[in-house]
């Protein structure tokens, strides 16, 4: 795909191609149109502001992925303004991936979703670097210190926001948050087995069984259709051009004067 195509409509070459073969670029056009920001607005970051928990996913320089959990008072995601959002790391058992992940590729992605009230979700991907804690409350000293020793951060990780945009609301479950007298106490910091779920899925019975590691041959990913002969690429080549005149087309003033104040709907 052209780089002046890539800029005109988001996302991945992977999935502009598969929305051509299977007929659902007008609807992802209108995704991006209407629903992908470049920044957190005003209701985006009231919504970061109350979230207790996130999703965060990650990927080696290899490109081979992680998908992690992140838990905290609400207010632990901190928005430092519309293109930058923090999160602290805590205490943990040691092995670092996602830090390690970040280390090697900075591009990450954050999904928030809120089960309880609103049943909605909030995707932000964008570029992060690890942030000492000393460094990051020099640059923020407003920052609050958490008065659960368990809850000071360690690390911070500082995201660059690229993207952010709704996860719709149609499966998300609607959920109830037990009583304080109902979940058992949040051991932040704590060591013990016990406390962090012990062996809930029985791995160190199997562990001596498993063979010596042993590192994955990686190939380098390449496009399906980059495997096919000249025609195949010279088609997808037009295709590219088409769209990029289409979404041209569709910019001009007369056609965002049209579409003032409509909403087209969302895909999801």
């Amino acid at each position: 795909m052209p780089a002046a195509d890539r800029r005109v409509r988001p996302g991945s070459d992977g999935e502009h191609d598969l929305q051509e073969r299977m007929g659902t670029t007008a609807r992802a056009d209108r995704f991006y149109d209407e629903q992908v920001l470049d920044r957190l607005n005003t209701r985006m970051r009231d919504f970061v502001a109350r979230q207790e928990m996130c999703f965060l996913a990650t990927s080696d320089r290899h490109g081979e992925c992680d998908n992690t959990f992140r838990a905290g008072p609400p207010g632990f995601l901190h928005v430092l303004d519309d293109r930058t959002l923090i999160y602290p790391e805590y205490r943990g058992n040691g092995v670092l991936a996602s830090l390690g992940n970040i280390e090697e590729n900075p591009h990450v992605g954050i999904l928030m979703i809120d089960f309880l009230k609103d049943r909605i979700g909030l995707h932000v991907n964008g570029q992060a670097r690890i942030v000492s804690d000393e460094e990051m409350r020099r640059a923020q000293p407003e920052l609050p210190v958490d008065p659960v020793p368990g809850r000071r951060a360690q690390l911070w990780v500082e995201i660059t926001v690229e993207e952010a945009y709704i996860h719709c609301a149609k499966h998300i479950p609607h959920l109830q948050k037990a009583s304080a007298e109902q979940r058992q106490r949040q051991a932040w910091g704590a060591d013990g087995v016990k406390r962090k779920g012990g062996d809930f899925f029985g791995a160190a019975a199997d562990a001596p069984d498993r063979p010596p590691y042993q590192p994955r041959r990686r190939k380098r990913c390449v496009p399906s259709w980059t495997q096919a002969g000249e025609p195949t690429r010279a088609a997808v080549w037009q295709r590219s051009v088409q769209r990029l005149l289409a979404a041209v087309a569709r910019r001009s003033p007369q056609a965002e004067e049209g579409a003032e104040g409509s909403f087209r709907g969302w895909f999801c």
